[in-house]
């Protein structure tokens, strides 16, 4: 069991949350009805609140917007009363259930959930629920639907209001997804259900309801560059100047950081953003910091990041180790730039936490010999990655070695010292 916030004490009743769709009173159960009848204080939305009968006697509040800050401060306000708060179809999907019971802790909810968009959306379909992505654009940034973007996916996404669809379609166009087929469902569940169909490409449909919900059959256009779901996309989906971590380094870069959901990676010295990019569409809950001294560079990485779904990454401008103070404590750190700046190693190393990783890359031997020497200190996998490719040469075909990388990895151990991943793996 979850310990109970200490602000939870000062309920006497559990608080009722209650999932009403766009049917209404009508669509909810006998409990629910319950809830809501027996509540002295009714939370939620204008147009949540205006779905209730007059049997439902308490007070009714609207939520003010922004709405999460304004959650612990409006549940203080009404402690000593029976409270039910109000939430669009299902409340621990995408909803208020989250904040609240982050607030009070889930002992003191009593959830009452009701079928949710994406529950009515597939049944209209026909789409099978458990092999149909969902992507929320609600008080979230549309750019990062373009990390779901696969040919032949089905994605269902969350609208924030009556303009998402068009904008949707014109991200689709531009990420090369311009014959995607899209299908606009409005007030499910509710008596005016309404439906709008058209490629994205192709999108000329006026704003209809701002309760909807979007689906997508990805369709790629001829040509449109193909980005995998694995790390080492190509070279040519990120703009930069020649500071790009390239492709099959990459991979095996990314591979020997391994992230895992919910991590946080630091990307010292990001050059382009790459291998921080690469580290969000690994999973969803990943996030990064990309630390880069040169602005025009940092406005590369946001740009890269919002062009590859992932517009979350936070990018940090200025020299390392200085700009480091005070961001969060990392669970893997790759130095791609700088590592011979005073201090940058040592700080990194006593930020990371017991059992994160460090992966460190360098072509140069004056940072090649700081390597070997931290490897001796405190062990690791030092190892010298090569690539060449296949170029002409006159009639023939010839290897082109590019320089060699030299790459060092570490995890440390719970005691601050640090051991091999070898050991990891035994």
């Amino acid at each position: 069991m979850s310990p109970v916030p200490p602000q939870a004490a000062a309920f006497p009743h559990p608080v009722s949350v209650v999932g009403i769709g766009a049917d209404g009173w009508s669509g909810l159960s006998g409990a629910a009805r319950g809830a809501l009848g027996a509540a002295e204080v009714l939370i939620g939305g204008a147009r949540q609140l205006d779905l209730l009968p007059p049997e439902c006697a308490g007070a009714r509040v609207a939520w003010p917007s922004p709405l999460r800050p304004a959650v612990p401060r409006l549940l203080a306000e009404h402690a000593e009363r029976r409270i039910a708060v109000l939430a669009s179809g299902d409340p621990m999907f995408y909803g208020i259930g989250r904040a609240l019971a982050e607030e009070l802790g889930p002992e003191r909810l009593r959830v009452f959930p009701h079928p949710s968009s994406v529950s009515y959306a597939c049944a209209r379909l026909g789409w099978p629920l458990e092999d149909t992505e969902v992507v929320t654009l609600v008080g979230r940034p549309a750019a990062r639907l373009a990390a779901s973007l696969h040919a032949g996916r089905r994605l269902l996404v969350l609208s924030a209001d009556a303009s998402t669809p068009a904008t949707v379609a014109a991200l689709l166009t531009a990420h090369g997804f311009g014959p995607s087929r899209l299908r606009v469902l409005e007030q499910l569940g509710g008596e005016d259900e309404g439906y709008a169909e058209g490629i994205a490409a192709e999108w000329a449909h006026p704003p209809g309801d701002r309760l909807n919900v979007i689906a997508i059959e990805c369709r790629p256009s001829a040509g449109a560059l193909r980005l995998g779901t694995v790390p080492g996309l190509p070279d040519e989906a990120y703009e930069h100047d020649g500071q790009l971590t390239k492709r099959h380094i990459r991979a095996a870069t990314l591979g020997t950081l391994a992230p895992a959901p919910g991590e946080l990676l630091w990307d010292v010295g990001g050059g382009s953003g790459s291998v921080a990019i690469e580290w969000l569409r690994a999973h969803p809950s990943c996030r990064a910091v990309s630390v880069e001294r040169d602005p025009v560079r940092a406005e590369r990485i946001a740009r890269n990041a919002e062009r590859l779904g992932v517009p979350g990454l936070t990018v940090v401008t200025g020299p390392a180790p200085a700009s480091l103070a005070g961001l969060p404590v990392p669970d893997a750190v790759f130095i791609g730039g700088g590592l011979t700046a005073p201090g940058l190693l040592d700080a990194c190393w006593e930020a990371l936490r017991p059992g994160g990783r460090l992966v460190v890359n360098t072509v140069t031997l004056e940072s090649e010999a700081l390597l070997a020497e931290r490897h001796k200190a405190y062990g690791g996998d030092l190892v010298r990655i090569a690539v060449a490719h296949a170029v002409p040469v006159g009639g023939f075909t010839g290897w082109r070695q590019a320089m060699p990388v030299t790459q060092w990895s570490v995890t440390k151990s719970p005691d601050s010292g640090a051991h091999s991943d070898k050991g990891d793996r035994s």
